[in-house]
């Protein structure tokens, strides 16, 4: 890529420097997906979108039932990453000082005085497993909002700052409803992905048992130090999207709100709530990352499409009628990928 073409909202970037890191990335992104294969039996699209995430400083919601490695795949991730990790159970008892911290009333033996220290909670950590997320009540759910989205967290009137590259990754049982707590929307947009596990296939599933029942033990080797992602995380925003990419991702939002001029029928019959600015945002950072990941070096709407699953998914609401008639938000999201059309570059 010997010269490429900027937008308005890009950065002035050092070509022959940045070539050199999407290579990098490129080629660490194939030494993850082996690492993690010694260990994870199938789920490609899963590494694939918990990989994205990470190198858009984003979080991630994995929704899938009971036994399909949802944990193991984001504490293998930390360990090929060489990242801090820390899983936090989520239970109907916990209190928001037990994930981010409280103060410690202490005796100063040197002065006899008592003093305050903080005590970190889980959240002091690269990448924190927030296990079932649904099953903590929504005012320790919302204790991670400001962590999210700010990285830091307050107690008292103390601010303290997390360690940097952090990463909320967080899963949630969808058919075990009795005694959970739905997250609320605003909690729910702050996640980059909603990324369903589904299933294996037969023969993945025949190999699951055989090394699970067996000797086989899964050695995962460090690919990246936390350093490194830092430093691959800023090639991301660095990546050119062309003008009709990103009207493409605007529209793709735009239109799922029923209240939208050009909304289409089947928005305003079916969709309560649509995608908020997030979604879009979100849309192109994720298409950068899935085309660097892929060694190629601008996004493209081919990228947009591929992802508009996991972003836009918990950004839609539908209405009532919508559900009575087994209408979900995956299947509007694919029919406004059927309806958008993007328009073609321009060449200059």
């Amino acid at each position: 890529m010997s010269e490429v073409t900027q937008n308005d909202n890009a950065a002035e970037v050092d070509t022959s420097e940045d070539v050199q890191l999407v290579a990098e990335l490129s080629r660490s992104y194939e030494q993850m997906t082996e690492q993690l294969g010694r260990v994870i039996v199938g789920q490609s699209y899963v590494i694939e979108q918990v990989l994205i995430s990470l190198f858009c400083r984003g979080h991630v919601l994995l929704v899938g039932v009971p036994g399909l490695a949802k944990t193991l795949l984001i504490s293998t991730v930390a360990r090929a990453l060489d990242l801090s990790f820390k899983r936090i159970q989520f239970t109907p008892d916990l209190m928001p000082s037990d994930i981010t911290g409280t103060d410690v009333l202490e005796e100063n033996r040197s002065t006899g005085k008592r003093e305050f220290r903080f005590v970190q909670g889980p959240l002091f950590t690269n990448m924190v497993l927030a296990d079932e997320i649904n099953r903590t009540p929504p005012k320790t759910q919302a204790a991670l909002l400001e962590a999210m989205q700010e990285h830091h967290v307050t107690i008292g009137d103390e601010t303290y700052h997390l360690p940097e590259p952090f990463f909320v990754m967080a899963t949630q049982n969808p058919i075990e409803q009795e005694g959970t707590y739905p997250l609320p929307e605003a909690q729910l947009d702050r996640f980059m992905f909603n990324v369903i596990v589904d299933y294996p296939s037969a023969d993945e599933e025949s190999l699951i048992i055989k090394q699970v029942t067996g000797t086989y033990e899964g050695e995962v080797e460090t690919v990246l130090s936390g350093e490194d992602v830092a430093r691959l995380q800023g090639i991301v925003h660095r990546v050119p999207a062309a003008d009709h990419v990103i009207d493409y991702a605007r529209d793709l939002a735009r239109i799922s709100r029923p209240a939208a001029e050009n909304a289409p029928d089947f928005v305003q019959e079916m969709v309560a709530w649509g995608a908020g600015p997030r979604a879009g945002i979100y849309l192109i950072l994720a298409a950068k990352a899935r085309a660097i990941l892929h060694g190629r070096y601008h996004a493209t709407t081919e990228d947009v499409t591929a992802v508009a699953l996991p972003v836009m998914r918990h950004r839609i609401f539908t209405t009532f009628n919508a559900e009575a008639a087994g209408v979900t938000s995956d299947d509007v999201v694919r029919m406004l990928v059927e309806h958008v059309q993007p328009q073609e570059s321009v060449s200059v």
